[in-house]
């Protein structure tokens, strides 16, 4: 790492890029300099990622200048980028999945240095062990079994090996768990007193006023402006991102429940340990729990992801075993998974075909497809879920994050379900499109939907939720009301160590 100096490190300024009709970014400025973190603030789609990419020489801008130490710099690509000290984590990393995490993280060096495995496995122990991520993953793990937070790990080493001058973080948390975040914020700090220059990029609140020094809000692809973290509260920057006061956390009134749509009586599989609970018509369950609580895994249970070894799964009083997801949303299950980029959406397909795929036989005249029949149904879900996208034949994978989560969620209401499982399901998602997903949750709810979610953010499922299951190493652990629960009551169910057995 270089001597510990002061000042602007990088600068956009000017900054205007269009794709096609569409204007991403409008003279937008930004600076990042030396020891402190800068935080990138703004709903999806307010130009984030486009100056990220920017950034990253991903995409050149139509006007505008980067500098790099008070000079002109224009990168051609990442690797020049990568070549002048800038890196920026990605919120998706790329990983290879056949080779070691050690591998992973010196993967744009592994030529030049002429490896021997032995060595490089010590090398990566000796990089993961001094950024205190030792803990939580090991070098000689193969890419393809790593979880999203030991992805996101990797993404996060291959950046620190380089010893970067400018370094910008898009959304690094939001895979990983609290034991995790802590390592990161611990990691970001040692950055900011070697005198890197950081960038910020979160959703979340808590995360900008611990780390912050200073905030840039971007809001239509315009710079709205910067502040000192010190002298804005909540409220401030939410109106800032938003151009209007928003209540930053949803909070559901209380309701009578009908019947009891899904119930299970001591579920288990490799994956979960007898599982019992209920979810009935109308009602919000929350499911709260750390990283490896096997959450995840409970939910890919219930539609048929992963088999039942023992126990039972009733649906609207009658026992069912589905044999693949596509038993339960025969059954009237829909499920909008945590991974959506992976497993929900179809990025180069449009929004019209990705909000039609759960009903193609219903859309379908013997084996065709009626277009106007699945226009009609775009065009319709479009309007209700307030989807912002010029037009239903806009590709999905270019909208924001909470627009792709609104499309996953108007398919599965378009079937119409009896109950709705949604993992993450604000996840990555600004504070605008937050408070439009708790609406539609709510607004099922009271439609007699019945509504399991699974949350990592405890204000969001106190706040959503009628009752809260929490689950730890695989099995449940206790279960509260959430009118009166606390954030603390639930962590102590979530950190319930594992039993053991002499």
């Amino acid at each position: 790492m270089s001597e510990t100096r002061t000042g602007i490190a990088f600068a956009a300024r000017g900054i205007t890029k269009s794709f096609g009709p569409v204007r991403a970014l409008r003279g937008v400025e930004l600076e990042l300099r030396r020891g402190e973190v800068t935080a990138l603030m703004g709903e999806n789609g307010a130009g984030k990622s486009t100056l990220l990419k920017i950034i990253t020489g991903d995409y050149q801008p139509d006007d505008g200048v980067l500098e790099l130490d008070g000079s002109p710099v224009v990168f051609a690509g990442p690797g020049a980028s990568r070549a002048s000290g800038v890196r920026v984590i990605a919120q998706e990393p790329e990983i290879v999945p056949h080779v070691s995490v050690a591998e992973n993280i010196f993967i744009g060096s592994l030529g030049r240095l002429g490896y021997k495995r032995s060595e490089l496995l010590e090398r990566a122990a000796a990089a993961l062990d001094d950024w205190g991520f030792a803990r939580v993953i090991r070098p000689e793990l193969i890419g393809s079994t790593l979880s999203p937070a030991q992805r996101q790990i990797v993404e996060i080493m291959r950046a620190l090996i380089s010893e970067p001058e400018v370094i910008c973080f898009d959304e690094p948390t939001s895979s990983l768990g609290d034991d995790e975040v802590a390592i990161l914020f611990a990691v970001i700090r040692r950055l900011r007193d070697q005198g890197v220059a950081i960038g910020y990029v979160s959703h979340r609140m808590a995360e900008i006023f611990q780390l912050a020094d200073r905030i840039t809000v971007l809001r239509d692809g315009g710079l709205v402006g910067t502040e000192a973290a010190a002298d804005i509260d909540d409220e401030g920057l939410v109106r800032m991102m938003v151009g209007r006061d928003l209540t930053q956390f949803f909070q559901r009134e209380a309701v009578t429940p009908g019947e009891v749509v899904l119930e299970l009586i001591g579920v288990s599989n490799e994956f979960v340990d007898d599982i019992s609970l209920t979810v009935r018509a109308g009602e919000v369950v929350g499911i709260a729990g750390l990283v490896g609580a096997g959450r995840s895994e409970l939910m890919k249970t219930i539609v048929g992801d992963f088999p039942l070894t023992a126990g039972e799964l009733r649906v609207s009083g009658t026992a069912r075993r589905f044999r693949s997801p596509a038993d339960s949303v025969a059954a009237g299950i829909g499920f909008a998974p945590e991974e959506r980029k992976a497993e929900a959406l179809l990025l180069q397909r449009t929004v019209r075909d990705n909000m039609a795929l759960a009903m193609l036989r219903k859309l379908s005249r013997w084996i065709f497809v009626r277009s106007h029949a699945e226009r009609a149904l775009a065009a319709e879900y479009i309007t209700r879920m307030r989807v912002r996208t010029p037009s239903a034949e806009q590709i999905v994978g270019t909208l924001s994050g909470g627009n792709q989560q609104k499309v996953v969620l108007a398919r599965w209401l378009a079937t119409g379900p009896k109950l709705l499982l949604l993992d993450e399901p604000t996840r990555g998602v600004d504070v605008g499109a937050k408070s439009e997903i708790y609406t539609i949750i709510d607004e099922l709810a009271r439609s007699g939907v019945a509504v399991l979610v699974v949350s990592s953010e405890l204000p969001e499922v106190i706040g959503i939720s009628d009752r809260i299951y929490v689950m730890a190493h695989g099995h449940i652990t206790g279960e509260v009301p959430s009118r009166g629960a606390s954030e603390e009551s639930i962590l102590a169910l979530a950190m319930e160590e594992e039993p053991t057995f002499s």
